[in-house]
């Protein structure tokens, strides 16, 4: 039996857990179902947690604003983040912070609160 190779590393090496496929190599997990615009549409946290549309995430890290002398505190939560996972420039969540207004980060500098 053939397996589709990993949509992440492109590694052909894949295996099969049950419904999961993994993949040795970069230890990337998606289901056998799943096609692979819907496996590449999937946003996780700093620390691998699957986020969604409406999820509160909190700052693992200080953050200046670009073209502002304010910096974002760790610690400082956003509520209700929209996934924006096709974003050119990286910055694949929307939110709004109290205080600060509109904006946009990257899922890599925000765990799942």
């Amino acid at each position: 039996m053939t397996f589709p190779s990993c949509p992440q590393c492109q590694s052909e090496y894949t295996y099969s857990d049950g419904v999961m496929l993994l993949c040795p190599d970069c230890a990337h997990e998606w289901h056998a179902d799943a096609d692979e615009d819907e496996a590449a549409a999937v946003v996780k946290d700093a620390y691998g947690t699957l986020l969604q549309d409406g999820d509160t995430v909190t700052l693992i890290k200080d953050l200046k604003l670009k073209g502002s002398s304010t910096v974002l505190k760790v610690g400082t939560k956003a509520k209700g983040i929209r996934l924006q996972p096709d974003a050119a420039d990286g910055h694949d969540i929307d939110c709004r912070i109290e205080g600060m207004g509109a904006m946009k980060l990257k899922s890599e500098f925000v765990k799942k609160a």
